[in-house]
């Protein structure tokens, strides 16, 4: 009998750390909307490989600007059913559990805030044409997105102005019944972000996927991992996130620069990655580059 007592209690000490290590597992972000090349965004959530999907991108906005989305060849949003059709596939991915956000911003557009009253005009214009507001022209068809990613990588003198769309945005979500929504970003690696920093300071946003690629100074090399190692824990431990991601092309020609390979990914920058309490996952760009590499499945069971 104490012997059984003994294997018990054992079992009762080991068995926690199992669902420990089951809940502990990461997620994959992934970028989709810029090459028609990719597929739908229905079969890109029905692979099951990612828990965020970004739909890029809200391209156009602010000083005045009629908000505009560009999702390259997938639709026409000047068309006479614009990009509505795009709504089946959010609904699709939701029905899986997957949070489909829409990303504002990017490498290329037409986009800056010059005030606090634009940040709000343009959240406004969010809330109503892509959450849980009313239009009669939502471009992206009836579906309810999960949330909003800011990719901000261009503009003059934003930050301030970003932190103010932040919160206008969040104030969307106290005080009213239904479904809560999500604010994430994608900022530069290098710290702090030049656009971003005074929006990720309020303390907002709940997934954080740094962009640890086409900025050499802190991106991962086997050469030199320190850049890498200190970004790291500035970011972890500066900005006040949920969770954090660390943000990758999904192949080697998806960014001129910051590539790492899936078998370096399991063997040297995960098991560092997982050390930080914060570390949720890996965001990608893009779904197309993954579709070419199969990045994700490379790295899904160790992610």
């Amino acid at each position: 009998m104490a012997t059984c007592k003994f294997f018990f209690t054992i079992f009762l000490i080991i068995f926690p750390s199992f669902l420990l290590k089951s809940d502990a597992r990461g997620e994959i972000a992934v970028y989709w909307g810029q090459n028609e090349q990719e597929g739908t965004l229905t079969k890109t959530c029905n692979t099951r490989r990612y828990a965020y999907v970004n739909i890029a991108f809200l391209s156009t906005f602010g000083n005045g600007r009629t908000p505009k989305i560009n999702l390259a060849g997938h639709c026409d949003p000047d068309s006479a059913n614009g990009c509505r059709r795009v709504s089946n596939g959010i609904k699709n991915c939701q029905g899986q559990g997957i949070k489909v956000m829409i990303s504002i911003g990017g490498g290329d557009g037409s986009y800056t805030l010059t005030s606090d009253g634009d940040a709000t005009a343009v959240a406004d214009y969010i809330w109503n044409n892509f959450l849980g507001g009313w239009s009669n022209s939502r471009p992206l068809g009836d579906a309810v997105l999960d949330g909003v990613d800011f990719d901000i990588e261009q503009g003059q003198g934003g930050s301030p102005h970003y932190a103010a769309l932040a919160r206008r945005l969040s104030a969307y979500n106290n005080g009213r019944a239904g479904k809560r929504f999500y604010l994430t970003a994608a900022p530069q690696c290098p710290f702090p972000d030049h656009w971003l920093n005074g929006a990720l300071r309020t303390g907002l946003f709940d997934c954080v996927w740094i962009q640890f690629y086409n900025n050499p100074s802190c991106e991962y090399s086997s050469r030199y991992r320190g850049g890498f190692r200190r970004a790291w824990r500035q970011w972890t431990s500066s900005i006040p996130a949920r969770k954090f991601f660390i943000g990758l092309p999904a192949s080697r020609s998806a960014a001129g620069s910051g590539y790492i390979s899936p078998g370096t990914m399991r063997s040297e920058v995960l098991p560092f990655l997982k050390g930080f309490e914060g570390y949720r996952g890996v965001m990608l760009w893009d779904r197309y580059n993954d579709v070419q590499s199969g990045f994700s499945s490379a790295i899904r069971g160790s992610v």
